[in-house]
């Protein structure tokens, strides 16, 4: 009999797809996009350059980018029977759920053939990634009896999106900090929602099934949220003296219980991206004040990396986005939202490179049950 394969749990590190969307080097901290490195792209580039990048392989020119903005603004806004889709939702109900449902019925109000058609293909990566701010902000407006606020032309993507959540029109640094926090979040390779993604474009399912098939994944608490868990953790520590939180940390490691925001399951070092928004929180807060919460933040990162430092165990980009974001005035709830407003362009990457060479993912599996059995009378059942 033929040797079994071995069996991975959870696919861990087994090749999934070739792909040139996004390089990963965890032992040095290297995240690239098509090649550039995240640094140079928060630094020089705008969202809506980045999501060119993913989408078509190439940074846009001067007239491709203006081109592609102007798109952008003229697909942001939503058909009135969306908006009425979530106005029929329970306004309890996760913005995630609605996201997700907003998202799968798109696909009715704009059919067309995304497998043959590149056009149209393309189209409903404009779409998605346009409509997804609109989509989240008029939610969170909806449920607490508000209208949702139209939104404008006159605003990038990150500052039209803060706009939209309550009307009032983000400063230069707001925007900035919004702006890079969706480029840091905009891709990540072969992750759970990704796959997702993937998955589900590989039968040829529209590209708003797959976008709603990777929010689902994202929505799951082992994937997006973890910014959210951070903050919750870090409201228990109520001394933010360096002795305190050294006691705390000690605590927690030797009960051998997970400290959130730190670890990564890539990254043997700090996530490159937390470097950068840490870097714009300082910028955000030495503006708006400085919390508790934020020099509670500062002081574990410290005590983490002397006591855990060596081990390769540092902040990733969830420890300091969900402070950065709460900061800005973002409902805590909407922060995994704004995850996959970001991320939206990398699954529609992927998508559209799945779809090139297009093969439906077909795993197996590894029997570990009994065969052969017979069917007994259901007098003999015992």
């Amino acid at each position: 009999m033929a040797d079994k394969p071995d069996y991975v749990p959870g696919l861990a590190g087994v090749p999934a797809a070739r792909s040139s969307v996004c390089l990963i080097d965890g032992q040095v901290g290297k995240l690239q996009y098509r090649g550039y490195p995240i640094e140079q792209l928060a630094e020089s580039c705008s969202y809506e350059e980045v999501v060119y990048l993913l989408l078509f392989g190439e940074l846009p020119t001067k007239a491709q980018l203006e081109s592609f903005d102007a798109e952008l603004k003229e697909e942001r806004g939503l058909k009135f029977r969306i908006v009425d889709v979530l106005k029929n939702l329970p306004e309890r109900g996760h913005p995630m759920d609605a996201l997700t449902a907003a998202v799968a019925c798109m696909g009715m109000f704009y059919p067309g053939d995304h497998v043959e058609d590149l056009e149209f293909r393309r189209l409903c990566a404009i779409r998605l990634v346009a409509k997804l701010p609109t989509v989240v902000a008029a939610w969170h407006r909806i449920r607490r009896g508000d209208n949702p606020i139209e939104p404008r032309t006159d605003l990038g993507h990150a500052a039209n999106f803060l706009y939209m959540l309550e009307g009032h029109e983000p400063d230069e640094l707001e925007a900035k900090v919004m702006d890079v926090a969706l480029i840091l979040h905009a891709e990540h390779s072969m992750n759970a929602s990704t796959f997702t993604a993937r998955v589900t474009g590989s039968t040829l399912s529209d590209p708003y099934a797959a976008v709603a098939s990777a929010i689902g994944s994202l929505a799951g608490p082992l994937h997006g949220g973890a910014n959210e868990r951070v903050l919750e953790m870090l409201r228990t520590i109520e001394d933010s003296t360096s002795e305190a939180v050294r006691r705390w940390a000690e605590d927690k490691l030797a009960r051998k219980e997970k400290i959130m925001g730190f670890g990564h399951r890539v990254y043997k070092v700090k996530d490159p991206r937390a470097n950068i928004l840490q870097k714009l929180a300082t910028q955000l807060f030495e503006k708006r004040g400085r919390t508790p919460i934020y020099d509670i933040a500062v002081e574990l990162e410290k005590q983490m990396g002397e006591l855990v430092g060596h081990k390769g165990i540092a902040p990733n980009v969830d420890f300091y986005s969900g402070i950065v974001y709460e900061k800005m005035g973002i409902p805590v709830d909407l922060f995994t939202p704004v995850f996959a407003i970001a991320r939206v362009g990398g699954w529609l990457a992927h998508l559209l490179e799945q779809l090139q060479d297009n093969r439906i993912f077909r795993p197996t599996q590894i029997w570990i049950g009994e065969a052969d059995r017979t069917v007994p009378p259901l007098a003999d059942r015992g």
